[in-house]
């Protein structure tokens, strides 16, 4: 015998985005993975020479892409790669990557070829993953220093963290493109609403204080507030889990940053 007990309120916004339908990211016109080419012997032991043909922009992406083409090593065809375009890349630049690539912008190289504080991005988090970090326009990486006996590099992501790495990871020199694109405020909300349209139903963003308590859990009360902490723990049930989540600490950020 199955007993089923009343569940009081709604799904909150939240637990709603887990199942898509609405929530899905809008990637029809997206011009598709942008990654580094797949490993293979030439990266590894030599380099492989590509031109870039376009540079192009992804909607829903701030940084530029590079259509880059490379001839295939061993069929009789051509390889057409989206890269993420480094500030300074130009249609018809030749891109070598490899082992034995030269050091300059848009080249891709292994992390174990680069000196102490190289300035690149699009990092492998492993190697021949193709690029996971350091993606975002105008952002980029460093690399902190070299552990020759482990075979591992540590190097500075964006957020300001450090990360070891391998060292056969492979990354682009050079700063994505597309940098300050922040700078210019979004003025009105029309433009913000073009922005969103391109990425995913993520705008505009209805605050749980305005709402009802059968909607959020931050809802409800003669005057908009919040009426507990803040803050929810990291095991909080989905429907409670709202706020600051397992916040180590909380309030406005005073003193300088860490950087």
């Amino acid at each position: 015998l199955i007993t089923r007990t009343a569940v009081m309120g709604k799904q909150i916004r939240g637990q709603r985005k887990g199942r898509g339908s609405v929530f899905k990211s809008h990637s029809k016109h997206r011009k598709g993975a942008v990654q580094h080419r797949a490993l293979d012997f030439a990266e590894r032991h030599g380099y492989i020479k590509g031109v870039v043909r376009e540079i192009i922009h992804d909607p829903g992406r701030g940084a530029p892409i590079a259509r880059v083409v490379f001839r295939n090593p061993y069929k009789y065809k051509l390889d057409k790669m989206n890269f993420i375009a480094a500030e300074g890349v130009y249609t018809g630049q030749f891109i070598f990557a490899g082992a034995k690539a030269q050091l300059k912008i848009g080249n891709v190289l292994p992390l174990s070829a680069m000196p102490e504080g190289t300035i690149i991005c699009n990092v492998e988090e492993k190697q021949g993953d193709r690029g996971k970090l350091a993606r975002a326009s105008g952002n980029y990486a460093s690399i902190v220093a070299h552990n020759l006996d482990e075979g591992t590099t540590r190097i500075r992501l964006p957020s300001g963290a450090k990360k070891i790495c391998k060292s056969s990871c492979r990354a682009m020199v050079g700063i994505v493109g597309g940098g300050g694109r922040l700078d210019k405020p979004m003025l009105k909300a029309g433009r913000a609403h073009h922005k969103y349209k391109a990425k995913r139903n993520c705008w505009p963003k209805v605050r749980g204080v305005a709402m009802n308590p059968v909607e959020h859990p931050h809802g409800g009360g003669n005057h908009q507030h919040i009426g507990k902490a803040s803050t929810s723990k990291r095991d909080a049930p989905p429907g409670a889990k709202v706020g600051l989540i397992a916040a180590r600490r909380t309030g406005r950020i005073t003193g300088g940053s860490d950087k």
